[in-house]
Order: C-alpha cells, then sequence, then structure tokens
C-alpha cells in the first residue's frame, strides 16, 4: 500500500514592517484552506517577522526558508508547494525563491519544492485580475458620487521589464473594461531605479499627476498592490504622492482603490495556478 507524501502548502508575499500586511495574507490562506480542504501557511519572504507579535493577534509572523526547514526537519522527503501572491514575475520569484530553496536542499537532499506561477500572464487571456481592480475602480466612484474621473493604475515599479509588462497588460484590460465609463486612463509607476536601464517603468505617478488631463479634476488611484503597507496603505507612499500632487494642483482630487487580497475571486485564481505549480 502507497503512503501519500507529506505535502504542506504555503501562501507567501514578499512582506511587510506593517501589520495590515501579513494580517491580510492570513485572511487570502484562510480562504483558500477553506476551499482546497487543507491548510495553506501563509509566510513572507522578508521584513514581516519585525512586526510586534502584539500587532498580530499574538502570533508572530513567519518567512519562508524557516517554514521550510521546519517542514523538512521532520519531513525530510516531503513536499512543499509555495504559491506566490505576486502580479507578475519580480526577482523574488525568479532569482531569491530559487536561491533560497536551493540553500534549504543542501540541508535536506530529498526534499521536494513546487513552485506555482505569479498571478497575471500577459500571454493569456484570462482577466480576472483586471475585472477585480475594474470593480474597485467603480465602487471608488461611486463613493465619492464622481462621473467619468480620470484613473491612473499604478504598481510599485519593478528592476524587471516583464513587471512592466504585466502592469501594461492589466492597463489595457482594465482600459477596455472599463470603456466610457472613465475620461481616460493612464499607467504608472510609484517608484523607479536611477539610469535608462529602467526607463521602462516610466511614467512614475508623481509625473503623471503633475500633467494634462491628470493634474485636475476627478482621479482615482487603481493600486496594484494585494494589501495594504508602507507602499498601499493608509499615510503610505502612494498617498503622500497624492497628496503631494493635491498641494500643488488646487482643482485635483484623488482617491485611491483598496488593495485587492480581499476579493474572492483571488481564490478560485489561486487554486488554478496550484495545480499549475512546477518542481524547482
Amino acid at each position: 500500500m502507497s503512503t501519500a507524501l507529506p505535502t504542506e502548502w504555503f501562501l507567501f508575499d514578499n512582506g511587510s514592517v506593517r501589520p495590515d500586511s501579513t494580517l491580510s495574507l492570513r485572511r487570502l490562506a484562510a480562504a483558500l484552506s477553506a476551499h482546497l480542504g487543507h491548510a495553506v501557511q501563509p509566510v513572507s519572504l522578508l521584513h514581516s517577522t519585525k512586526v510586534d507579535a502584539a500587532a498580530l493577534g499574538g502570533v508572530p509572523a513567519r518567512l519562508l526558508e524557516p517554514a521550510l526547514v521546519e517542514f523538512f526537519s521532520t519531513n525530510p522527503t516531503g513536499e512543499a508547494v509555495l504559491m506566490p501572491l505576486f502580479f507578475g514575475p519580480s526577482a523574488a520569484l525568479t532569482e531569491y525563491v530559487p536561491a533560497r530553496v536551493a540553500a534549504v536542499r543542501e540541508r535536506f537532499p530529498q526534499a521536494r519544492v513546487r513552485l506555482a506561477p505569479w498571478m497575471v500572464n500577459p500571454a493569456e487571456t484570462d482577466s480576472r485580475i483586471a475585472e477585480i481592480l475594474a470593480d474597485q475602480v467603480c465602487l471608488t466612484a461611486r463613493a465619492r458620487a464622481w462621473v467619468r474621473p480620470h484613473v491612473i493604475l499604478v504598481d510599485h515599479g519593478s528592476p524587471q521589464p516583464s513587471v512592466a509588462v504585466v502592469r501594461n497588460h492589466l492597463g489595457a484590460q482594465l482600459r477596455g473594461l472599463l470603456g466610457d465609463t472613465v475620461a481616460g486612463l493612464a499607467v504608472a509607476s510609484m517608484e523607479r531605479r536611477e539610469g535608462a536601464a529602467y526607463d521602462f517603468n516610466e511614467p512614475l505617478l508623481a509625473t503623471v499627476l503633475s500633467s494634462p488631463p491628470f493634474n485636475g479634476g476627478e482621479v482615482v488611484i487603481a493600486l496594484q498592490f494585494l494589501s495594504p503597507g508602507r507602499h498601499a496603505g493608509p499615510g503610505g507612499d502612494i498617498a503622500e504622492i497624492c497628496h503631494a500632487a493635491e498641494e500643488a494642483s488646487p482643482g485635483l482630487q484623488t482617491q485611491m482603490t483598496e488593495p485587492i487580497a480581499a476579493d474572492v475571486r483571488l481564490v478560485a485564481l489561486l487554486t488554478e495556478r496550484l495545480d499549475q505549480a512546477q518542481p524547482l
């Protein structure tokens, strides 16, 4: 009689020093656990262990590599399935995670690890992330009683051109979904590295908000962010950029959408990506 391979599932994000980000990750992992019928462990790559456990319901945040070591210490021939909570192929997925898994395998040579794909593939016709973003734009505009606002889709910015391709792809899908319900749509990065090699991140959010027609009237800032944190949370970097833009252009009104990790549609999408997991 065959014995089932001991398996642990991990949902991971990049990590944040803001407790709201870890709490958001935990809620999504709980929803995935209920959907899949087995536990999914919420972990981060970096940063989150700096958060005081008291701000996390008394339960400290966990990082992926130590969590893998803990699992393989008692299941050296087991399998870990990793589900990334990332929009696109950032260096965290293409470089950092493979390197950390290789380090774990040095201690546990028989360990098996599979990595699921990121959520958005521009080669596919899937538009679920864009649909979630479109719904957030509509909810935000409706809450402010805005009719045909301008929209800026903003991501963090990345040193990886392929991540900017994902943002531009989502921007094109979002433009098509919103149609004439908005006055216009632009894409932007929150920040970028210096140098011409990283020009693919342009334009920056601050630049768009200082340029017509986005420097006046009603502008919805569509956050291509999954969870609140230092960038997308209240008082975060994007809020500060918007505030500075409004100070510079008194006729400008901005309103950010909510990050999208709370949307139940992510559960089905992540489940499909889980089925596509490949060995590392």
